[in-house]
């Protein structure tokens, strides 16, 4: 049996170094198949290993070594089978190259290539969530509300497409770096948010996603300075990830941000989440472009964070945001994030007749079911609050959301 101290320190490895050792090894090698495998060879490793030998003074380096060893031993093989691979050049070295191009760093460089244009953004998205954030391809499939071998073949056919098309593992020229921005963006977000509130899986949070976003955010706002969105986003995710402490209870239940202890929030993530929303604001006010959805979201969020309490929130201020939120992305989701807002402003049965208008569009979207479930309890329409609970339940895939909902729907008389 594995002494816990040693599983728990394995797990700690998988979390922490996962991303950078198959980022380096797609670089060195040219294969996400190569670089997956290997990697996964290198933990499976250390599970047989760690236990005998002991937790080694540097976990991230030998779990590099070890995969870059199991990768090299891979193409020998292949080698001599009479498999031609340009990579078989670098089997007798084993000094890994350094990453070079305008950010040295090979995560971020993976997300660019993961982003790549050529693939549709759902592919982008699942890729990027299994080679960066290490999910398991049952869980991105719960997440994209797909099966577990659709979603299977949707990864093989991502990587297929990026090795026959020859897209180098970096982060792009100067040239190139705008056509795929607002895709990185977008999957970095989707990254975070798997964090926040994982989809599946029994961690509410993981951290380790989050704190990834974020670096990957400050590192895209060193190659991009100017660029209004992606302070936009750096500033959202901070401001959200400053409540994280005070998102679970301790008996495992999902608070929601009317609920939350204040106190407990990060204030020197809030700070620095103020001062670029504040940045933008200035940028903006100087003629600078209008802003886009992050900016705006990040917006709503110093609101939020800057009510000393919930019944301090500007709601008047949220809804104009969402509102021109709107007019830039009239997607139903944010329909129904102001609908959830205008309930606070003109009451439950205003929003409701809003939400109940997106039924079609959003009846596989937990989080419409869970807005309904509200607004029907808080109009004492009980019988139907219930159902709408029972469905929010069923969708839901993070356990301390469900445990949150299933008390909800218990205190309906």
């Amino acid at each position: 049996m594995t002494d816990p101290s040693t599983e728990s320190a394995i797990t700690r490895a998988h979390h922490e170094e996962w991303a950078r050792v198959v980022a380096g090894l797609a670089r060195r090698f040219g294969d996400l198949d190569i670089a997956e495998d290997a990697a996964a060879e290198a933990f499976v490793a250390a599970v047989e290993r760690w236990p005998l030998d002991g937790i080694p003074p540097n976990p991230g380096g030998w779990l590099t070594t070890t995969a870059t060893r199991k990768a090299i031993d891979r193409l020998r093989r292949e080698a001599r089978r009479g498999t031609k691979h340009e990579e078989a050049a670098l089997m007798n070295d084993e000094t890994p190259s350094a990453p070079t191009g305008p950010v040295t760093d090979d995560r971020l460089g993976l997300v660019f290539t993961c982003c790549h244009p050529a693939l549709a953004m759902e592919a982008r998205v699942a890729l990027t969530l299994r080679l960066l954030g290490g999910l398991t391809v049952a869980e991105i499939a719960h997440a994209f509300l797909v099966q577990e071998t659709t979603m299977a073949q949707r990864i093989t056919r991502a990587k297929a497409k990026i090795k026959a098309a020859h897209i180098p593992y970096r982060v792009p020229s100067e040239s190139d770096l705008r056509e795929r921005l607002a895709g990185v963006l977008a999957v970095i977000y989707l990254v975070f948010n798997e964090g926040y509130l994982a989809s599946a899986g029994e961690d509410p949070l993981r951290g380790e996603l989050t704190a990834e976003a974020i670096r990957l955010g400050r590192l895209l706002r060193d190659l991009q300075p100017d660029d209004g969105e992606v302070t936009g986003l750096l500033a959202l995710m901070l401001l959200t990830d400053a409540r994280r402490s005070a998102r679970v209870s301790r008996t495992g239940e999902l608070v929601t941000l009317d609920e939350q202890d204040r106190g407990g929030w990060d204030q020197a993530l809030i700070a620095e989440g103020h001062a670029l929303v504040r940045e933008r604001l200035a940028a903006v006010a100087a003629g600078d472009r209008p802003p886009g959805r992050y900016q705006l979201l990040a917006a709503i969020n110093a609101v939020h964070t800057y009510a000393p309490s919930a019944r301090d929130t500007d709601w008047s201020q949220i809804v104009t945001l969402y509102s021109r939120m709107a007019t830039i992305d009239p997607s139903p989701i944010v329909r129904l994030n102001r609908a959830v807002a205008v309930a606070e402003l003109d009451g439950p049965q205003v929003a409701l007749a809003e939400i109940d208008r997106l039924a079609g569009e959003l009846d596989g979207y937990h989080a419409f079911h869970v807005a309904r479930a509200d607004l029907l309890r808080r109009l004492a329409r009980s019988g139907e609050s219930r159902a709408a609970y029972d469905r929010a339940i069923e969708l839901a895939g993070n356990p301390a959301e469900r445990t949150y909902l299933m008390r909800r729907r218990d205190q309906l008389s």
